[in-house]
């Protein structure tokens, strides 16, 4: 398929330490699981299964760590023309162990992703790509990444290409912090064509509790589309103009971890397939078709441990009854 339009993914890339001793936390934990991370990875990973064309940007340390990520998301399909290693800080580390009670322990050792720059970003290839996405957990915690992240928006928007945005909010890095959280997401809804957001994100981003109104208000901030994701219940989907619930499938849930990813990279895969992308958000139809299969593609995912090799090809989503 290689008709595909190109979709760019930009943020970060890090190693996941996952505790896999039982209900410890990280003081008592002595053996960890390493693994590729970082949304707008599975995000890639995701687009490349359904069999699209997607393409990382990010920043990582020159060190094992980096190399092994950079070779997990070759071994995947992805395109890694555009990630860059740095030379003077390591890669990003996150320490996750789970409790019974369903609590995490997590320590978060921020590294190379927090300094990309705009010198880190090819613009000349910018013109490659007809959707960008901006979907990076940490890209709006702080300088040199957040303007990059924000100023690549402003680009990508002005030149007429499809942006869409997920603020991926997560509560270990923005403890303290969820005034500014708030205000750097309504910065990126403003900038984007179309929006994902989570129940929790689309109530903590507005303040407001109804569905409608919360949504309408990111309208009002620019978004021509938002989806709410609302877990089993299915996803909301506006264009301004008409709106509605499009139910998902019942699965029985072992891990919905990376589901959200999935859902956005399946949202991505069938854009990246029209001929012109962007005209499509205004067929309410049509979102509301892509949407259907994006929401089959987050279910099946919870249906397998692992957030990447739980992904689905085409045929299996297709083949999938419920």
């Amino acid at each position: 398929m290689s008709s595909n339009q190109k979709v760019l993914c930009v943020g970060e890339l890090l190693i996941d330490f996952f505790c896999t001793d039982v209900n410890v936390d990280l003081i008592e934990g002595r053996t960890f699981e390493k693994q590729a991370g970082g949304a707008p990875a599975n995000v890639c990973a995701a687009i490349v299964k359904l069999g699209g064309n997607a393409v990382f940007s990010g920043k990582v340390g020159k060190d094992p760590f980096g190399y092994f990520l950079k070779k997990t998301l070759d071994d995947l399909g992805i395109d890694t023309s555009m990630i860059v290693y740095d030379e003077k800080h390591s890669t990003t580390l996150a320490f996750v162990s789970r409790k019974e009670d369903g609590e995490r322990d997590f320590v978060f050792n921020r590294g190379a992703d927090a300094y990309m720059t705009k010198e880190d970003i090819d613009g000349l290839r910018l013109d490659e790509f007809s959707i960008f996405h901006f979907g990076s957990a940490t890209a709006l915690l702080g300088a040199p990444f957040k303007s990059t992240y924000l100023n690549l928006m402003k680009q990508a928007k002005s030149t007429g290409k499809l942006v869409t945005f997920d603020p991926n909010f997560r509560q270990d890095l923005w403890k303290g912090s969820k005034e500014a959280f708030i205000s750097s997401a309504k910065e990126g809804i403003s900038l984007a064509d179309f929006v994902k957001v989570s129940l929790e994100e689309l109530q903590i981003i507005t303040g407001l509790n109804g569905i409608e109104k919360a949504v309408q208000s990111l309208h009002e901030l620019g978004a021509k589309v938002v989806a709410v994701t609302l877990g089993k219940e299915g996803t909301f989907v506006s264009n301004m103009v008409k709106h509605e619930t499009v139910p998902s499938i019942q699965v029985k849930s072992i891990d919905s971890t990376g589901a959200g990813d999935a859902f956005v990279g399946a949202v991505l895969y069938q854009l990246s397939i029209e001929e012109t992308p962007i005209e499509l958000l205004s067929n309410f139809n049509r979102m509301k078709e892509i949407v259907t299969f994006s929401n089959r593609v987050g279910a099946l995912v919870c249906t397998k441990v692992g957030a990447i090799s739980a992904l689905p090809s085409v045929e299996e989503v297709e083949g999938f009854s419920g």
